[in-house]
């Protein structure tokens, strides 16, 4: 445990300081503040909400809200169904790992298609190699009406993007599935008003105070399992708008572009048009935290092909309904 990011208390409660070492004490450092945080965020959407799912993508912070998950109703079952929205364009890894997870955690998994949206007419592309990500929430709102979720748990991080930190622990939704942000409901004291109406619902996200590396910490801590896909490994790109575009049947060389073969790695992963890896050769955890303390660029700025949008645009598709 790292010395420095802890804080050593007495039987008290009170602060004993780093000069005196009791064998009693408590040694409670911040990712287990952070753990303690989000099992009684956990805890409170089972005791308050009747239909809960929890969004499984396979990425690493759904793979820690997982976790968490099972940390905090064990030694019974997760309380949870796992919802998968699914573009139709997720790397393989990813939707190999997604299926392994459920059955490991013993979960149920219900996949929601984007594909099915299409053929409802309810999502319209404008051409077929478009990126599905801004869609997804059409499909995870027809999930939530069919299902009858009134919350809905998710990964978002405060320090993703500027329109996340002004989302509250647990982000009232009306009955279109909107989000104003002006009409938040107050959390002070950690006092949770999860009252919804028919056609409401909740998401709920008990890793708001989590950073990137955080997250990749408590994975280290935790032993934690990721997709492949995370790690150093070779991969054709080209070079695009100033990151690297996977080559893939749907991300298709433009004229002018030359193909490359670079060690690179997923600081993130999502719909394949818009997900973008980074030059690394970090391995292991052990790099990719030593990576994550090092670098100057956030994860999204850094790997999302289609989020060179304004703060403005992003906060309108939270209005839509994005997750």
């Amino acid at each position: 445990m790292n010395q420095q990011t802890a804080l050593l208390w007495d039987s008290t409660g009170d602060d004993i300081g780093r000069d005196r070492w009791d064998e009693s004490a408590t040694y409670f450092s911040h990712l287990d503040a952070l753990e303690a945080e989000a099992l009684f965020i956990l805890r409170e959407v089972a005791a308050e909400c009747r239909n809960t799912a929890l969004l499984f993508s396979g990425g690493k912070d759904s793979a820690v809200v997982l976790h968490l998950a099972y940390k905090a109703f064990q030694p019974e079952k997760i309380g949870f169904v796992l919802l998968h929205i699914d573009t139709g364009h997720n790397y393989p890894e990813v939707i190999s790992y997604r299926d392994r997870m459920a059955i490991h955690y013993g979960c149920e998994l219900r996949v929601a298609e984007v594909e099915d949206s299409i053929r409802r007419g309810t999502v319209r592309l404008r051409h077929p190699l478009e990126s599905r990500n801004p869609h997804q929430s059409v499909t995870l709102l027809e999930a939530i009406a069919e299902h009858g979720f009134d919350a809905c748990v998710g990964g978002a991080r405060r320090d993703e993007e500027k329109a996340r930190a002004k989302e509250r622990v647990f982000s009232f939704r009306d009955e279109f599935g909107q989000w104003d942000p002006k009409r938040q409901r107050p959390e002070l004291w950690e006092l949770y008003n999860t009252r919804v109406r028919p056609g409401e619902n909740m998401r709920v996200f008990p890793i708001s105070n989590w950073t990137e590396l955080d997250v990749w910490q408590y994975i280290e801590r935790e032993g934690l399992e990721l997709p492949s896909i995370y790690f150093a490994h070779l991969r054709e790109v080209v070079r695009r708008g100033g990151l690297l575009a996977p080559v893939t049947p749907l991300t298709l060389v433009q004229d002018g572009e030359s193909v490359e073969t670079v060690l690179c790695r997923f600081r993130t992963v999502g719909d394949i048009p818009c997900t973008a890896p980074v030059e690394s050769s970090a391995a292991t955890l052990a790099e990719i935290i030593r990576e994550t303390i090092e670098t100057r660029i956030t994860e999204r700025g850094a790997t999302r092909l289609d989020d060179q949008v304004s703060e403005t645009a992003m906060e309108q598709r939270k209005k839509e309904g994005y997750f």
